[in-house]
């Protein structure tokens, strides 16, 4: 079967979300310019470099306003943080993507302590194992190309800061993503943790 999106009548577009899956999910706490915080979860979100360490993410534009919130605060800012969600926190993390008005705080909306940032003034979930504080690099907006797209808009962030659960971590500075259960996102309204491991080395080349 070959699907060309542009040109398959009733093309379902749900289908990229469930070929590129799972996929890790952002959790993004932002401040406005009044102090109002903001917290948001994305799933098309990932680590783009260690050194320098940078991560993006990425959102569409909603149907009722010119941008999301978690957009224009980063526009205002210039910082985000991102927040590890695990199993544990997944019903917090579904009721923080309510589409609440602007400057409702969703930490106070999913029941979440708020812990303070050292580089960046946004906030991070207290509950987060693993949190990152960033400064925002680029914002790259993506143009629709046909009837029915939508404005997308990617942020890359250069991670100024990292703030882990010391329970996770060993004695070598290893983070321990197992034992962290980080919740990734399938498709539609799944979400799942880590199942089967392996460990892979890295082939070494032949030597006859």
């Amino acid at each position: 079967m070959f699907l060309d999106p542009l040109a398959t009548p009733g093309f379902k577009r749900t289908l990229f979300n469930a070929i590129v899956a799972p996929r890790p999910i952002g959790w993004i706490s932002t401040i406005n310019a009044h102090g109002q915080t903001n917290l948001a979860p994305f799933s098309h979100f990932n680590l783009v470099s260690t050194a320098p360490a940078v991560v993006m993410f990425s959102c569409n534009t909603p149907a009722d306003r010119a941008e999301k919130d978690t957009i224009a605060n980063v526009r205002s800012t210039g910082e985000f943080v991102t927040n590890l969600v695990t199993w544990e926190l997944r019903e917090a993390m579904n009721l923080s993507s309510f589409n609440a008005p602007y400057g409702v705080d969703e930490f106070e909306l999913a029941g979440l302590e708020k812990a303070p940032s050292l580089k960046v003034r946004p906030p991070r979930v207290k509950a987060s194992p693993a949190s990152m504080e960033c400064k925002v690099l680029r914002i790259i907006e993506i143009e629709p190309i046909v009837e029915g797209d939508t404005t997308s808009h990617v942020v890359l962030g250069r991670v100024v800061g990292v703030h882990l659960d010391e329970r996770l971590v060993d004695a070598h500075g290893h983070f321990d993503t197992l034992r962290a259960e980080p919740l990734t996102r399938l498709d539609g309204d799944r979400y799942a943790i880590s199942g089967r491991t392996d460990m892979l080395g890295r082939p070494s080349p032949r030597r006859d």
